[in-house]
């Protein structure tokens, strides 16, 4: 037997207004706002993991020990969707990753996560179509 993941919980200062804008950045839904202190989002068919956001007292001070690695959907690339995200509130961050192929980005709380690039596949998906 084993363990699956059921939510990735995130401690914030302002679980609705995190919540919210992860739910803008995934495109999920925010599913049960009933409690101010614990807000939960999900992905629309419900295939993955959801977020909780959980409120609590202390400022976030030092990097993530466990981030996100975001990658652009089918029909964007990279650029405009960095540029996407960064319009929605996230800032750019410098956590020492020097020269790399992707952006770490930081949501309105200071929470790093990674923006890859499109998958080989997505690519040739991109490239066939258009």
């Amino acid at each position: 037997m084993a363990a699956v993941i059921g939510h990735l919980t995130v401690d914030s200062a302002d679980p609705g207004l995190l919540a919210q804008w992860w739910a803008q950045v995934l495109g999920w839904l925010v599913e049960d706002e009933s409690d101010p202190d614990e807000i939960w989002i999900e992905s629309p068919d419900g295939g993955q993991p959801g977020i909780l956001f959980l409120r609590v007292a202390d400022a976030k001070v030092v990097k993530n020990r466990l981030h996100l690695d975001l990658r652009p959907a089918d029909s964007s690339d990279q650029e405009s969707e960095v540029a996407r995200l960064l319009a929605l509130g996230a800032t750019s961050v410098d956590i020492g990753q020097g020269e790399v192929p992707w952006y770490v980005l930081a949501d309105p709380e200071g929470n790093e996560f990674c923006l890859l690039r499109s998958t080989p596949a997505q690519l040739a998906a991109m490239e066939a179509t258009g």
